[in-house]
């Protein structure tokens, strides 16, 4: 246990949440679900049975470093890396690989966004232990992936080899291909196959089989971080780091590493998962009333409506007649009506909002 790390990528803002997710506060740091923690809070409890609680990372934007350390007291200020830009998922992980590797060469590492949901979390935490397992004792590198339940346009897919004869461990498969985001034609025939699988966007390695990647296929960004490696848990941290993300590119770690990697494997898993990227996956993985409709307010009131999502702080009162499959959601003296199938519109109309009023209003997005 002492080898395994966490790294808990946290430095998006969360916009297809909007208006309750906003640039100060963004959803990864929300009770969204109403469980009285925050999907953050809910991520770090998912691995601290795994994980030692010194051998965590969040890595996230110089904004929230006060909201991290408030939400997760078991951390110090050296377990949070803070981004000064935002440059994606790769540089984000080599922050974290060059910061591990000054504790433990022999570090066996999971990343992990901190906005996801998962249901059955002893069925997550054993299939965490045998990706580990995995990982530790092969030069590969690892993703979790979901069977999928519906053809959805809304999340990447994963090909496997059609056996696992090398690995001989249940459900852990070769990859063969990635796809992002298919259209709806696309998604029905991967499900159809039954040789695909979401991609969850949680990965598994060991520091050794990740540094030779990023050696091998993002040397440019591997060489920035080497070159002030001097200063990194130092003083001189933050100047170097603010150095290394101007001139880094912003990348994918799917793009720039796993999609051309030939050591990449899967483990296909099923533990309710989901990663809470929009309003409507909020909706499909919360409890219904007999019309469909899930109510997060004490005073709504709902009249021949159904299949909606109504979010409101206690004290509103609502009252609503011939709503089917809205959105509607009040947070920072903003309210949002929107129909479910128009939602990947959102942002859309935040930049229409931010054009007519200035992008002043309690920080929009």
């Amino acid at each position: 246990m002492k080898n395994n790390f966490c790294v808990i990528m946290a430095g998006g803002i969360g916009s297809r949440f909007w208006p309750m997710s906003r640039t100060d506060y963004p959803k990864q740091f929300i009770d969204i679900l109403g469980t009285g923690k925050s999907l953050i809070q809910q991520t770090y409890d998912r691995f601290k049975n795994i994980v030692p609680k010194e051998n965590f990372l969040v890595v996230t934007n110089e904004l929230y470093k006060k909201l991290v350390l408030e939400q997760l007291p078991d951390l110090i200020e050296e377990q949070v890396l803070l981004e000064p830009l935002r440059r994606n998922t790769a540089p984000c992980i080599e922050y974290a690989n060059q910061i591990i590797q000054k504790k433990n060469t022999e570090a066996n590492i999971i990343v992990t966004p901190a906005d996801h949901l998962v249901l059955d979390t002893q069925s997550f935490e054993k299939t965490i232990s045998l990706g580990l397992d995995f990982t530790s004792k092969h030069n590969a590198l690892l993703t979790l992936g979901i069977h999928p339940s519906r053809p959805d346009t809304g999340y990447g897919y994963i090909q496997r080899e059609t056996n696992n004869s090398f690995t001989q461990v249940e459900g852990l498969y070769k990859v063969k291909t990635f796809t992002e985001k298919p259209d709806l034609e696309t998604a029905k025939f991967f499900i159809d196959s039954g040789e695909f699988s979401w991609n969850s966007g949680i990965f598994l390695w060991s520091l050794n089989s990740i540094q030779e990647a990023f050696k091998k296929y993002l040397p440019d960004v591997i060489q920035l971080f080497e070159e002030h490696k001097g200063n990194l848990g130092t003083n001189k941290e933050a100047q170097s780091i603010s150095s290394i993300y101007s001139n880094c590119k912003n990348i994918s770690i799917d793009y720039g590493i796993m999609e051309k990697s030939d050591n990449v494997f899967i483990l296909e898993s099923d533990f309710g998962w989901s990663d809470l990227g929009t309003w409507g996956s909020l909706y499909a993985n919360s409890d219904k009333d007999k019309n469909q409709n899930v109510i997060d307010g004490k005073r709504v009131f709902l009249f021949d409506s159904k299949n909606n999502l109504v979010k409101m702080p206690d004290g509103k009162l609502v009252v609503a007649q011939g709503l089917d499959g809205y959105i509607v959601v009040e947070s920072n003296d903003t309210l949002l009506i929107c129909k479910q199938e128009n939602e990947q519109d959102i942002k859309r109309y935040i930049a229409d909002v931010k054009e007519q009023i200035g992008d002043d209003f309690s920080k929009l997005s």
